[in-house]
């Protein structure tokens, strides 16, 4: 009987999937500020006082929300000279695919919550890719900042403000029109 207990999923581990899916859809459709503790237990069908218990606050439940894997390749398989089209055709394809990606930019602009959290998606994620490419690893930082600056702006135009020519865009002229300059800010020689 235990055997069959280990492989069924606990309570517990339902109740936390649901307010987290819940808490996704509530910090996308809402933001940070607007979206409350009491809106997302509704939305999960639970007890408010569950979110509390599992998260803590409403800061410890947005961290665990967007928890985000940015799944970039392996620095040490990728070549230095393809470095900015093999980011920007990812960072599309994570966009594309990942609304909660979209649900962070939003925060991350409103909310110092946010904006912690996607600094430390940055440190810990872009900048050793950075750090592999460029030629100057003093230099990671700004470049990886500069890369970052391109992919957030199209994810701002394309999917928060919804300019309508970015929306337009094939995801091949996107990655045609981006990867030289991410490229460039990468691996290209330090402007003088």
């Amino acid at each position: 009987m235990s055997q069959s207990r280990s492989r069924t999923p606990r309570r517990s581990d339902a109740t936390r999937t649901a307010i987290l899916d819940a808490a996704r859809e509530r910090f996308a459709a809402d933001g940070y500020d607007r979206a409350t503790i009491r809106a997302i237990a509704r939305d999960a069908n639970i007890d408010p006082s569950m979110v509390m218990r599992y998260y803590g606050n409403k800061e410890g439940l947005f961290a665990a929300a967007v928890a985000i894997d940015l799944k970039l390749p392996d620095p040490a398989s990728l070549s230095p000279d393809r470095a900015g089209q093999a980011l920007v055709t990812h960072f599309l394809t994570m966009w594309e695919q990942n609304e909660v990606l979209t649900a962070l930019l939003r925060v991350g602009a409103t909310n110092e919550a946010g904006a912690e959290r996607m600094q430390g998606i940055f440190a810990d994620q872009l900048l050793p890719l950075a750090l592999r490419v460029c030629p100057d690893p003093e230099q990671a930082p700004a470049r990886a900042a500069l890369a970052s600056s391109q992919l957030l702006g199209l994810a701002l135009t394309r999917y928060v403000l919804r300019f309508p020519p970015a929306v337009a865009l094939a995801p091949e002229e996107i990655v045609a029109w981006l990867a030289p300059t991410v490229q460039r800010y990468l691996t290209a020689p330090h402007p003088a």
